[in-house]
Parts: C-alpha cells; sequence; structure tokens
C-alpha cells in the first residue's frame, strides 16, 4: 500500500471533525499482560515464545489480548499480572490473575466466570504503542504521564490511530478518542462514579459498529449514563433495536454517511474516503407490557 512519510493521523481526523462513533473494536472480553517492554509494532510476534503463545490462546478463546504497563510496576518485581475482563452489560466484570509459568493459566470459556481476585474500580488504558502508530506514540505517551494511579496503564495497539490519544475504560469497555488531560480525567472520575461519559465517545467495544452507534445515539436521547442502562439486542439491519432493563425499547434508524473527503486511517497511510456511521433517527416504543 502506497504511503505518505511524514504526514500524522491525528491532527488530519481532529481537523476535519470525522465522526468517532462506532469505531471501537468489538470483542466482549480483554485478557491484559503485564509486559514492561519494548512493544514491537506487532505484538503477536514478542520475541518470547511463552508471551506468543498466551497471545494466541487469548484470541482463540475469544479474548482480545493487549500488553499493559503501569508506573507503579515498571521495575518489575515477581510474575506479571494478568487481567482478565469481561464487558456484558449486567455481568461486567474484571480479575487478575499471577502465575509462575504463562502457560500455567486456563482460560475461562464464554460462559464461565473468569479466574483470579476481583479488581475493584475501574481501570484506564491509554495507547502509546509508538511502534505501531506515531500518533498514538506521542499523544498517547504525553497524556499518559499526567494521569495518576495504580489503576492507570499505557497499552498496545486499541485501533484508530487517528483518534489518538485513544483510551478504554475497563471493565465496561468504552472506547475515547482525542482526548485531553481534562476530558481523560472526567472520564475516568465519572467510571468510578459508575457513570458513561458520552462526549469524545467511540462506543462500547461489547457491541457492533451499529450497536455502538445506536446506543450512544439512545444515551444522547434520554440522558441514561449507568454502563447498565441499555443493552444492543439487534444490530443485524440498518434499524437497530436497544433495550433496558425496565422494559424499555428505542429503535434507532442508521445511515453510511459519504463525506466525500479523504484522510489516513494512521500515520503514513494511503489517504481513504470516510464513510461513518450515522444515527438519524431514535424512536420510543415504550415497555414492553405496553405493547402486548
Amino acid at each position: 500500500m502506497a504511503t505518505t512519510p511524514g504526514v500524522r493521523c491525528a491532527p488530519i481526523a481532529r481537523a476535519l471533525a470525522e465522526p468517532m462513533a462506532g469505531t471501537a473494536p468489538s470483542t466482549r472480553r480483554w485478557l491484559l499482560l503485564e509486559e514492561p517492554g519494548p512493544w514491537g509494532r506487532d505484538v503477536n510476534q514478542h520475541p518470547d515464545p511463552a508471551v506468543r503463545a498466551l497471545l494466541a490462546r487469548a484470541a482463540a478463546a475469544d479474548f482480545r489480548p493487549l500488553l499493559i504497563r503501569g508506573r507503579d510496576r515498571a521495575a518489575g518485581g515477581g510474575p506479571p499480572r494478568i487481567f482478565l475482563i469481561d464487558t456484558i452489560p449486567g455481568g461486567t466484570a474484571a480479575s487478575v490473575v499471577t502465575v509462575e509459568q504463562l502457560d500455567d493459566l486456563t482460560l475461562p470459556g464464554p460462559d464461565d466466570l473468569l479466574p483470579g481476585q476481583p479488581v475493584a474500580g475501574p481501570l484506564l488504558l491509554v495507547c502509546t504503542h509508538a511502534e505501531r502508530d506515531p500518533c498514538c506514540g506521542a499523544d498517547g505517551k504525553a497524556l499518559a504521564a499526567t494521569l495518576d494511579g495504580a489503576d492507570v496503564f499505557e497499552c498496545s495497539h486499541l485501533g484508530g490511530h487517528r483518534f489518538a490519544p485513544t483510551a478504554l475504560v475497563l471493565p465496561t469497555g468504552y472506547l475515547y478518542g482525542h482526548l485531553d488531560p481534562t476530558a481523560a480525567a472526567s472520564i475516568h472520575a465519572r467510571a468510578e462514579r459508575g457513570e458513561v461519559a458520552t462526549d469524545h465517545c467511540r462506543g462500547r467495544c461489547t457491541w457492533s459498529p451499529r450497536g455502538q452507534v445506536a446506543e450512544l445515539a439512545v444515551r444522547a436521547a434520554t440522558g441514561l449514563c449507568s454502563p447498565d442502562d441499555l443493552v444492543v439486542e439487534d444490530d443485524t439491519n440498518d434499524t437497530v433495536h436497544v433495550g433496558a432493563p425496565t422494559g424499555e425499547r428505542w429503535t434507532v434508524e442508521l445511515e453510511l454517511v459519504d463525506i466525500g473527503t479523504t484522510r489516513p486511517a494512521s500515520c503514513g497511510a494511503r489517504p481513504t474516503l470516510m464513510a461513518p456511521l450515522r444515527a438519524t433517527a431514535v424512536h420510543a416504543l415504550g415497555p414492553v407490557h405496553d405493547r402486548t
């Protein structure tokens, strides 16, 4: 693929105000391996065969793997921590495991409880994967340096380089982009209060891109802010169905927007057309028992 050397993607996307809703990677579960680094461009080609094997096993078990590092453990000491995350609404969970050998870890099935000790409070992961994209390296590093706390980590590639600095809140699985220190601190604080911040939000990784756009549209229309307030029930068509534990239901109409403007998806990549998803209407259907 042809590239444009020296062109940084994040300032271009920011200048174009490229929509971010629906750009979070889609995965229900995450595996985070503490690995101080350095990280190569492709973490799946890590020089340690034990790390490579664990990342491969994680992907095969439907966990999206990330490498992480925190300042409180940067000097090493003891075996690396492994965090296991489930982002499903009503069942979000985070646990931490330490093993002497990485191949000692048995990964749970999709309906099994996560092993290890429960993790209290949300984790905030900031992508600083410089070998993958210069914007994540420069902008992500600068953002991470402003954030304090044992629950703040640098992480490997989250996707969406052009939205750097990007961050992920776990266990709820909301992705964010174009962050500054004030926005990141606010997102973290709201997560600690059990709230979803929708400013700068790219979507909840639990859902498909269509589901992410629809869920954020319902939040914008209703002001609902708890992670467990909404569940995407059907995202297979242009009309997405979103529900709430209260029985309320919404349909969200979506369209693909051909903006006709190009931008590089990552630093140095050939510019391509933007075609974001957009919610065009949100219709409240009322509680299920009202429609019987």
